[in-house]
């Protein structure tokens, strides 16, 4: 039963976008410059793959694990949320209960540590338990967001912004950027490649939750394959209403009060759409991008370069 549950997102139709960006930056960093003097029980290697663009058995096992680290904190999430749909499904708490949902998402953590500990790359293995602190991390920034009281009634300043980016950074871009970074480790690449992967990641998840959090704003729920307009509901004032804020202060009082009052999450979808708002998140979100395209340019220009910038400009015009 606990296998059925914890594989229902894996089923659904899902973007795999950080598994993805694993196997890419596997192949990118292939041909790259290799970091010296690195024991050798720690630098994978398979004899039956020819010399180029190499994704090796460790990677793909940390792609696996990227997956299910995320598959599990959307497990935790749609609970944490009262999510009604997810990837066009019912939530899974609302098929199997809040108490399966989460003893699933435990389930796939578990497992992922499993798999994390067999890749023996303790540099590897350190990085990707520092994501499950993240994650809890910008849940806890989130969850004291809605619960202060004291939230202002003026406009939004730089230190509202940057609350909501450093957020973003801790629930989505942390995965992204140190999957990326543990990828570029197991290439044996050098700290300079090292440390672009994770720039480059870094930037493409803020970026992509970014778009989402945009989306939220112009698709419908067939297309978004979750309900729109759900982060006003849960009480979040995101970049398209922070921007729209600036424009409109009586947007303060509704934010204040998290949405709550009678008919303050209409008010507040209008303003936001009488706003640029949405505009300027998808600048903000385009910013990003060239941040993360620039990164990859120490890397040897290759067919998997191509591929990651090909990805990291896809976030953009993405509808789901």
């Amino acid at each position: 039963m606990l296998n059925t549950v914890s594989r229902y997102y894996f089923s659904a139709n899902g973007k795999h976008i950080r598994p993805l960006l694993v196997m890419l930056i596997a192949q990118a960093t292939s041909i790259a410059t290799k970091r010296r003097g690195r024991t050798s029980i720690l630098v994978d290697s398979d004899p039956h793959v020819k010399s180029g663009l190499t994704i090796l058995p460790t990677h793909r096992r940390l792609a696996e694990i990227t997956e299910m680290i995320h598959t599990s904190s959307l497990l935790h999430d749609d609970v944490i949320d009262h999510a009604e749909t997810r990837r066009g499904l019912p939530a899974i708490q609302k098929r199997f209960g809040n108490k399966m949902a989460i003893f699933a998402g435990d389930f796939l953590l578990a497992r992922a540590s499993m798999a994390l500990a067999r890749l023996r790359d303790p540099e590897v293995i350190e990085i990707m338990a520092s994501v499950l602190c993240d994650l809890v991390d910008g849940e806890f920034k989130q969850l004291k967001n809605l619960e202060d009281e004291d939230a202002p009634m003026a406009q939004p300043d730089e230190s509202a912004f940057e609350y909501y980016l450093e957020k973003t950074y801790l629930k989505t871009g942390s995965l992204i950027a140190k999957s990326c970074r543990s990828s570029a480790i197991l290439s044996n690449s050098t700290d300079d490649i090292v440390e672009a992967a994770y720039i480059y990641g870094r930037n493409l998840g803020i970026a992509f939750q970014l778009i989402d959090d945009l989306l939220d704003f112009t698709v419908s729920s067939t297309e978004f394959g979750k309900p729109v307009g759900a982060d006003l509901e849960l009480g979040l004032a995101t970049a398209p209403v922070l921007y729209a804020w600036q424009e409109f202060p009586e947007l303060g009082p509704l934010v204040a009060r998290k949405f709550s009052g009678e008919g303050d999450v209409a008010r507040a979808w209008d303003l936001v759409h009488a706003s640029s708002g949405v505009e300027r998140t998808r600048a903000l979100a385009r910013r990003y991008v060239e941040r993360a395209n620039e990164a990859l340019s120490i890397l040897p220009s290759s067919s998997a370069t191509q591929a990651l910038e090909r990805v990291t400009l896809s976030v953009l015009t993405r509808t789901k």
